[in-house]
C-alpha cells in the first residue's frame, strides 16, 4: 500500500491496473472485494464485488444511494434540504493503492472508496474527499503536511453471552498480564493478520475497563491513517469472531465505567521538519505548532460534533476518567483534552505530536481528522496564542482558576455540541454546507432517538452498532 494520497475516479490506466490486480487476487484465492466507507453517523457501510468485477468498479464505480449520509446508527433516516430522499445515485470508486488482501477473512480483499456523482464530480458529503481537500489546502496555502494515527480501543465480550449482553471475555486488572495471557491466541493471530496486511503496529495491550484492549499504529498521511482505522477494526472483528468472541468499538458498552476511545495523534510538518519539536516554544514546539494547538483548543466544543458524535459518547466523556472533557492542554497530561506528546529524548524530531483525547470510534475518522486539522490551521492563520498549561486533573480546579486558564467543560450532550458547531463558521466551511447540514441533522436525530433512555439504555442501544 502506498502512503501517498491518490486522486479517485477513473484515472488513466486504472481499469487496466484493476484487471491485473484481479488476476493476482484470483491466483491468491480471493473471490470478493469489500468496498468500504464511513457515513455521517460513524457506521462503516460496504458493498462488495466479485474479484472479476474489480476492473469495472475501478472504471465506472459501484452504485450506492446518497441517502446513507443521513442514516442514523439504528438505520432510521433523517433529512436535510439536499440529502435523505430516495432519489439519486452515487458511485463508489475503490482506491487501488489501498487494496488489501484480508488475512483474517480468507477469500476476501478490502479497499476504501471515494464517492463520486454519476457525472464524475466529488460527492460533497464524502468525508474522505473532505479530508483530502483539507490536507491538500494545507500544503498549497501553508506548505504544511501532516502525519496522523488513530488509536483503537475495544471491548472483548464472550460470543456465547445471552442476547445482546456484554460479558467480558477476559478477567484480571487493567494493563494486567492475566488479560494478555487469556487473549493470547487471539491476539497473536491478530498481530499476524495486521502484519500480513501491511499495518505497522506500535503497541498492543490490555486497557483500563473490563475486557478492554488497545492497538496503536504507526503514523501515516491523514487519509491513509483514517483508512487504517477502518482496516484495523475490520481485522479485529474478523479475528475475534474466529475465536468465538464478540467485540465492540462503541464509546461505552455499559452505563458506568470507562469507555472506548479513538484518540487522534497529529503532527504538522514543513520541508521534512516536525513543527512540534526543536522550536523555541513550550516543550520544543515552534510558534506555528503552539498556534495549531491553540486553534484546536479554541474549536474543541464544536469539534465534539465530529469527534464524539453518539449519544453513547457522553457516557465516556466524564471527568476524571482520562477522557479529556475540559478545554485544557498539558504535556503528558492524560486528563487534558489535548496532550502534548514530546517523545523520548533523542527521537523527538520524529515522535513529538499532539494527542486529541475527546474522540471515540463512533466518529467518522475522515471527518474528525479534517475538522481537527481545519481548527489547527485556523490557529496558525490567526497566530492564536496558546494559553497557560494545565497540570493534574482540571476537574479539581476552583472556578476562578479554571476561568483564568480558559478551562471549561466540553458539551455534555449532542444538542450542546450541535449548538457549538452551528456557531463555528470555520468548521462548517471546512466541511461544506451539504455535509455540515448532514452532521447537524444526524446528531439531532441521534439525540432524539436516545431521548428518554437512561445510561444503561443508551449503552445497550449502541453497544453493537460500532
Amino acid at each position: 500500500m502506498s502512503d501517498s494520497d491518490p486522486v479517485p475516479g477513473g484515472r488513466p490506466g486504472e481499469a487496466e491496473r484493476a484487471t491485473a490486480l484481479s488476476s493476482e487476487l484470483t491466483g491468491q484465492g480471493v473471490h470478493g472485494v469489500v468496498l468500504a466507507y464511513v457515513d455521517t453517523a460513524g457506521i462503516t457501510r460496504v458493498k462488495t464485488v466479485p474479484t472479476a468485477k474489480l476492473a469495472s468498479a475501478a472504471a465506472w464505480g459501484v452504485g450506492m444511494s446518497p441517502v446513507f449520509d443521513t442514516f442514523l446508527a439504528d438505520d432510521s433516516i433523517v433529512a436535510t434540504d439536499v440529502l435523505g430522499s430516495p432519489d439519486g445515485d452515487l458511485r463508489l470508486y475503490p482506491d487501488l493503492d489501498r487494496l488489501t488482501v484480508l488475512a483474517a477473512q480468507p477469500g476476501w480483499a478490502w479497499a476504501p472508496v471515494d464517492r463520486l456523482t454519476q457525472e464524475g464530480a466529488p460527492h460533497p458529503a464524502c468525508g474522505r474527499t473532505v479530508l483530502r481537500r483539507t490536507v491538500a489546502g494545507a500544503a498549497e496555502r501553508h506548505g504544511i503536511s501532516f502525519k496522523a494515527a488513530v488509536e483503537v480501543e475495544w471491548s472483548v465480550g464472550r460470543g456465547d453471552a445471552d442476547g445482546d449482553a456484554f460479558v467480558p471475555a477476559v478477567s484480571g486488572p487493567a494493563y494486567g498480564a492475566v488479560r494478555q495471557v487469556e487473549l493470547s491466541d487471539c491476539a497473536a493471530d491478530l498481530l499476524a493478520a495486521l502484519a500480513a496486511q501491511g499495518v505497522d503496529v506500535e503497541q498492543f495491550h490490555p486497557e483500563y475497563a473490563a475486557g478492554q484492549f488497545e492497538i496503536s499504529v504507526g503514523a501515516l498521511d491523514p487519509v491513509a491513517a483514517a483508512d487504517h482505522s477502518l482496516l484495523v477494526r475490520q481485522t479485529i472483528r474478523a479475528v475475534s469472531m474466529r475465536h468465538g468472541l464478540r467485540v465492540s468499538f462503541a464509546p461505552a458498552v455499559a452505563g458506568e465505567g470507562v469507555g472506548n476511545g479513538g484518540h487522534l495523534h497529529l503532527s504538522a510538518w514543513r520541508d521534512g521538519t516536525n513543527l512540534h519539536a526543536g522550536g523555541a516554544g513550550r516543550y520544543g514546539m515552534t510558534a506555528e505548532a503552539e498556534s495549531f494547538v491553540a486553534g484546536v483548543l479554541g474549536h474543541l466544543p464544536a469539534l465534539t460534533a465530529m469527534t464524539a458524535p453518539s449519544p453513547a459518547s457522553r457516557l465516556r466523556l466524564r471527568p476524571s476518567q482520562w477522557a479529556g472533557v475540559f478545554t485544557a492542554w498539558g504535556r503528558e497530561t492524560r486528563e487534558a483534552a489535548l496532550r502534548i506528546v514530546t517523545g523520548t529524548a533523542g527521537i523527538r524530531g520524529r515522535a513529538a505530536n499532539l494527542e486529541v483525547k475527546p474522540v471515540d470510534l463512533a466518529a467518522n475518522p475522515y471527518l474528525a481528522l479534517a475538522s481537527v486539522i481545519a481548527a489547527g490551521l485556523d490557529g496558525i492563520v490567526s497566530s492564536t496564542p496558546l494559553p497557560e498549561e494545565t497540570t493534574g486533573d482540571p476537574a479539581r480546579l476552583d472556578p476562578a482558576g479554571a476561568a483564568a486558564r480558559g478551562v471549561r467543560r466540553l458539551p455534555v450532550g449532542l444538542a450542546e455540541s450541535v449548538e457549538a458547531f452551528r456557531a463555528d463558521d470555520v468548521l462548517r466551511e471546512a466541511l461544506g454546507g451539504v455535509l455540515a447540514d448532514a452532521v447537524i441533522a444526524v446528531r439531532l436525530g441521534e439525540a432524539e432517538a436516545a431521548e428518554g433512555l437512561d445510561d444503561d439504555g443508551v449503552a445497550a442501544a449502541y453497544r453493537w452498532k460500532y
